[in-house]
């Protein structure tokens, strides 16, 4: 068994001063009043305390660096804490960020559904004003079909109506025709001094096989010499009529070898028409209606 002043020894230092100490007053204590017997057991006591301190002593040694291990862990722990903290600011922060923005979206979603019920609103009016239109279409349909029932019979009309008036146009051309066969014998004696042997309406047929109408045709002698008289016959004699006039001379002339005598028997002819006509066909003669008489 160690002694007690070894023991001491194996202390830490800042309790070996102290122990011995202590020691030391038992010891003068115990000489006065115990035996050497007892002091040796007290010796033993004090040698097993010693023991048991020193273990404490390890103990406590471990304890003191457990805990500074764990003051290590716990610095750690702040710094991770603070980490924690700053990240979890962060994170609340986004999360704000996050619930404004959703926010937004949910006003611009009752924005866009109150456009879409707008728009629903607009297309139930414009299906109501499409069916209106349909409506008013086939009202229109029907009044067209009607139209033209009525137009049908309208221009049935008319065509009865041009017929008519044709046939009147045809009587009254071929009265006009009639009064100047009759007339203009005597009118040319008297102005020209013609002999009129032969005044009709009749057809000229060519050596090809086509033919004219001519509606006035005249045959007589002018101062001993033959002519002829090739006359046009029009209610208004207009510039197309002069045209067509003046064609009519030229394949007749080419048919009788010969120079005819033109003339135009008409109610009205303007007096640009009229110019115009005598400078296409010269020698030209207009005869008015009112002047066929005897």
């Amino acid at each position: 068994m160690m002694s007690y002043g070894n023991l001491v020894r194996e202390l830490p230092a800042e309790v070996q001063f102290p122990m011995m100490n202590i020691l030391d007053q038992l010891r003068g204590e115990l000489s006065d009043t115990v035996t050497k017997t007892d002091f040796s057991r007290l010796e033993g006591v004090v040698s097993v305390l010693g023991d048991k301190t020193l273990e404490l002593a390890e103990a406590q040694k471990r304890t003191e660096l457990r805990v500074e291990e764990l003051a290590g862990a716990q610095k750690e722990l702040a710094e991770a804490q603070k980490r924690t903290e700053l990240r979890v600011e962060e994170l609340a922060e986004a999360q704000k960020r996050t619930e404004l923005r959703v926010e937004e979206l949910a006003e611009a979603q009752k924005r866009t559904e109150l456009r879409v019920e707008e728009l629903a609103e607009a297309q139930k009016r414009t299906e109501l004003r499409v069916e209106e239109l349909a409506q008013v279409v086939e009202e229109l349909a029907e009044a067209q079909k009607k139209t033209e029932e009525t137009l049908g019979r309208v221009v049935k009309r008319q065509d009865r109506m041009g017929s008519q008036l044709g046939g009147l146009a045809n009587s009254f051309g071929y009265f006009l025709e009639n009064e100047a066969i009759r007339f203009l014998p005597g009118i040319l004696g008297r102005e020209r001094g013609i002999d009129i042997r032969v005044m009709d309406r009749r057809f000229v047929v060519y050596a090809d096989g086509r033919d004219d109408e001519i509606n006035i045709y005249g045959e007589g002698l002018e101062d001993g010499r033959e002519v002829y008289i090739i006359g046009e016959s029009k209610s208004q004699f207009g510039k197309k009529d002069a045209d067509r006039f003046r064609k009519l001379l030229l394949r007749v002339s080419d048919h009788l070898k010969s120079e005819v005598c033109p003339l135009a028997v008409t109610h009205s002819v303007h007096p640009d028409t009229e110019a115009y006509a005598k400078e296409m066909i010269p020698g030209l003669r207009f005869y008015m209606s009112y002047e066929l008489k005897e």
